[in-house]
This record gives structure tokens, C-alpha cells and sequence, in this order.
């Protein structure tokens, strides 16, 4: 008799084991819910890291700053380093214990998100700090001999207030791993890269999009990589919202995502369309908006892809052709297809490597003509 009482008891903890480990299926109201959210997630980095690539680029020109800008033959490269990253990262994940590969990586995204957060809040926290906190300029400049500055960072009071509260955020995210704090750091990330990365023109622009977009075909459809790396890879560069949060509260665990690539690689394109827009110097950012509305139905026709396929889906698919067939029909329309083609953010700066590159083949024909002399 005992026995069998143990052995019921053993087998109804079982049964609650195994449905403690079953995922709730997602009902039409989470997953509406989910994927609404991840949508205006991806949308409120493109609009407000667009609106700040305007403003960097302006303190760039005033403060005669020299731009990190892609050329073209970084746009023709970085799907290939994509992917061998990618797929280094497969095999990591295949060899190497996913735990000890994570623990490295959330230590490097703990300092990348406290700084990219702190960025982030910056404007928003100097407005909001009280005035029982002075504003207090500081200056770390480090030197080597007379003439190069190996550090040279200017910050405020103001700063170390926002590093503080990203700091609680990250050590937040560091021990809990929570979807929210991802997310923090996930956004932040998004803003930074479309703020910051900066295409120097619209051809640069096509030929890295068109690169990414077979890319992400390939990876997707043609093996299981991306899907494994994006499901074993514990970082935030990748947006999450969970399809169950009505039934589990914030503790739901079966997430929607979306990662950043899908939200930055076509951001900093449309941010170049907003630049261009404000070149134009007329009212409307027709390209800005048009770019920004056709990325949105892009975002909406993977989501409907998705659920309909049941599959995973690449999303620069759908977002690619969207985002660079649009500005394109428009400047048809308007007339500005060669103004479009043209415009360069830091013209400057392709009339400086041509000179450069012109520069060296006579200099080369110069000391080879010295040495010719010297023999």
C-alpha cells in the first residue's frame, strides 16, 4: 500500500514538472499584443534616432569633426563579416558550453548598454535633474608626448547621474536576465546605431541593404543558423516581448522578438532620407515619412508572413525592397532622382580621398624618378 502511494505521488510530481515546462500556447489577444508592441518598439528608434543624426550631424560640421562614414566598399564587405560572425558564433554555441559563452557576453553588453543607455537619457535627465544637484563640468584629457591626445573626454555631473541609473539597469539586467531591462538596453542600442552610423550617400545605402538582404535569405531559409544563434544568444541585441503576458504577468517567459539588425540596417538608411530632406530645405520630409510608412508596412507583411507560414522570416525580405523602392518612386515622381543619387552627407570627405588617392600614384612616380637619379 505505501508503495503505491509513493509511486502516485511520484508520478503526479512528474506530470507537474512536465507542465510546468510546457509552454502556454499564445492566445489571438497576446499575440496581438506582442507584436503591436514590437512594432512600435522598432518605429520610436528609427523616428527619434533619425531626428538625432540630424543634430549629430550638425555638431560634427560646426565642430570640424571628422565623420566615420561608410564607404562603399564597407557596405560590399560587412555581410561577409556578418556572416562569418554569425556562423563563428554557431559554432561556438555547437562546441562550447552556451552557458560560459553567454556569461562573456553579458559582461560585454553590461558596458555597452550602461554607456549606450546613459547616451540615450542624457538630454532627457538634464532637464529632470533638481537644481540641489550642481551642473558641474569635468575634463579627462591624457596625453602622449606634446601633440597626441590619447584620451580626451568632456562630460558633467549631469552625466554621471545618467551612468548611475543605467548602472542600476544593468546590474538589473546582469542577475535577472529580465525582458524588460533587455529591452532598455535593446532600444538604446537601436537609437545610438541610427543616430551614429551614418551612410555617406544613397548608393552606399542600396548596396548595403541589397548586400543584408541576401544575407539574412540565406541564413533563414537556406539553414538553421540565425534561428539558433537568436534563440541561444543571451544579449540584448535583439528586442522581446512576451506573447503570455496577460496570463503570466511580467514572469512570462514565450517571447515574440525582433532583432536590432531589423531595425537599425534600414534606421540608418531612412536617416539619410531625413538629412537629405532637411538639404532640400523645403517644408515637408516627404522622403523621411514615405520611407519611414513603407518600413512600417514591411515590418507588418514579415509579421503576416510569419504567423500565416508559421516559420521564421527574414525580415530585410520584406523591409528591403520597401525601403529602397520607395524614396526611389518618389524622387521619380518629384523630379529629384539625380539630386537623390547625388546628395552626400560629408562631400568633403570623398573630395579629400580623391585627392589623397591622387596624390599617391605621383608621389610613388616622384621617388621612384629620385631614386633613378641617385643610381
Amino acid at each position: 500500500m505505501a508503495d503505491t502511494i509513493a509511486e502516485a505521488v511520484q508520478q503526479a510530481a512528474e506530470n507537474i514538472t512536465e507542465n510546468a515546462n510546457v509552454k502556454i500556447p499564445a492566445t489571438p489577444e497576446g499575440m496581438f499584443l506582442a507584436y503591436s508592441s514590437l512594432v512600435i518598439m522598432a518605429l520610436l528608434p528609427i523616428f527619434f534616432g533619425s531626428k538625432r543624426s540630424v543634430s549629430h550631424q550638425k555638431e560634427q560640421k560646426e565642430s570640424s569633426e571628422k565623420p566615420d562614414i561608410m564607404t562603399k566598399k564597407d557596405a560590399m564587405m560587412f555581410p561577409i563579416i556578418a556572416s562569418c560572425a554569425l556562423f563563428g558564433l554557431y559554432i561556438f554555441f555547437k562546441i562550447f558550453s552556451k552557458e560560459y559563452i553567454n556569461l562573456l557576453l553579458t559582461g560585454y553588453f553590461f558596458v555597452l548598454g550602461v554607456l549606450a543607455l546613459s547616451h540615450l537619457m542624457a538630454p532627457v535627465i538634464s532637464k529632470l535633474v533638481p537644481s540641489s544637484i550642481p551642473y558641474v563640468p569635468f575634463h579627462i584629457k591624457f596625453t602622449k608626448g606634446t601633440n597626441e591626445d590619447l584620451i580626451d573626454y568632456k562630460f558633467t555631473s549631469y552625466d554621471i547621474v545618467c551612468l548611475i541609473i543605467s548602472t542600476i539597469v544593468g546590474v538589473w539586467y546582469l542577475f535577472k536576465k529580465h525582458w524588460i531591462a533587455n529591452n532598455l538596453f535593446g532600444l538604446a542600442f537601436a537609437v545610438n546605431g541610427v543616430e551614429l552610423l551614418h551612410l555617406n550617400n544613397v548608393i552606399t545605402g542600396c548596396i548595403l541593404l541589397g548586400g543584408l538582404f541576401i544575407y539574412d535569405i540565406f541564413w533563414v531559409f537556406g539553414t538553421n543558423v540565425m534561428v539558433t544563434v537568436a534563440k541561444s544568444f543571451e544579449a540584448p541585441i535583439k528586442l522581446v516581448f512576451p506573447q503570455d503576458l496577460l496570463e503570466k504577468g511580467l514572469s512570462a517567459s514565450n517571447f515574440a522578438m525582433l532583432g536590432l539588425g531589423d531595425i537599425v540596417i534600414p534606421g540608418i538608411f531612412i536617416a539619410l532620407l531625413l538629412r537629405y530632406d532637411y538639404s532640400l530645405k523645403r517644408k515637408s520630409k516627404v522622403y523621411f515619412y514615405a520611407t519611414f510608412i513603407a518600413y512600417f508596412m514591411g515590418l507588418m507583411a514579415t509579421i503576416f508572413v510569419m504567423h500565416v507560414y508559421k516559420h521564421a522570416q527574414p525580415a530585410l525580405l520584406y523591409l528591403v525592397p520597401a525601403c529602397v523602392i520607395t524614396p526611389i518612386c518618389v524622387a521619380m515622381v518629384r523630379g529629384d532622382l539625380k539630386s537623390l543619387f547625388a546628395y552626400e552627407d560629408h562631400p568633403e570627405e570623398k573630395k579629400e580621398d580623391e585627392k589623397e588617392s591622387k596624390e599617391k600614384p605621383k608621389s610613388d612616380v616622384a621617388g621612384k624618378a629620385e631614386k633613378k637619379k641617385i643610381k
